[in-house]
């Protein structure tokens, strides 16, 4: 294949990327408002809709491994299309969270929630953020973004904390709410995940740039303390 048309195959991956990201924000998005008005319906749809999302991942899977397979990529194309791999696989199990979410809306039925949902729909529209950023970095291939992107997990950290306090006292003052307080606590950790899914894919970013593959779930204050008391560098 001349150089014009893997360069064109590979844009057009990366394209399919951004497809199938757009799509799974959308499930993020849509699953935590429709457990936010209680809509069922909408909960059924985002559940039905994740096959498609699993099969738009096994077709950019598929024409993937083909070019791997056909065309002998040099190694910073092999990168690329490696991190592509393992970016379509995080976004998947991103949608699967959207997935669990709609479900839980389900779980709790037609009882009323037993307090106005506030910060569960700030951690999804601030996951749905990373994400999206995320892969704008992916395919502009800024190291810069990827690198900060993570450092954004805490804020999604002190989100579910408040979560889970507020919802302990709900349980505090009636047991009876342990439940349902349970069921929203899940919703809640699915969006800390997909903030820690999003970390995966700023690290494949800086791998794809760089052929650096780093942990980013440690902030580098945290990282540069642990060297010093190791005796290392940084």
């Amino acid at each position: 294949m001349p150089r014009e048309l893997l360069d064109s195959e590979i844009e057009r991956l990366q394209n399919e990327v951004l497809s199938l990201g757009e799509m799974v924000e959308r499930s993020i998005l849509e699953a935590v408002q429709s457990l936010k008005t209680r809509d069922f319906e909408a909960s059924r749809r985002i559940i039905s809709q994740d096959g498609a999302i699993n099969e738009k991942r096994f077709s950019i899977e598929n024409d993937t491994l083909v070019l791997i397979a056909t065309q002998q990529p040099m190694a910073s194309d092999l990168r690329l299309l490696a991190s592509i791999l393992e970016i379509i696989s995080e976004l998947e199990r991103i949608a699967d969270y959207a997935k669990g979410i709609a479900k839980i809306n389900l779980l709790i039925g037609e009882k009323p929630l037993i307090k106005p949902l506030i910060d569960i729909p700030r951690m999804a529209q601030k996951a749905a953020d990373m994400l999206h950023r995320a892969l704008e970095a992916f395919v502009r291939k800024d190291v810069e973004t990827a690198r900060a992107i993570p450092k954004e997990d805490d804020e999604m950290d002190a989100l579910y904390d408040q979560v889970y306090r507020e919802l302990m006292t709900y349980v505090i003052a009636n047991p009876a709410n342990i439940e349902q307080a349970n069921y929203l606590l899940w919703a809640a950790h699915n969006l800390e995940r997909t903030a820690d899914r999003v970390t995966n894919i700023c690290e494949r970013v800086i791998f794809t740039v760089t052929g650096e593959m780093r942990e980013l779930d440690v902030s580098e204050d945290i990282r540069e303390r642990w060297a010093r008391q190791a005796g290392e560098k940084p």
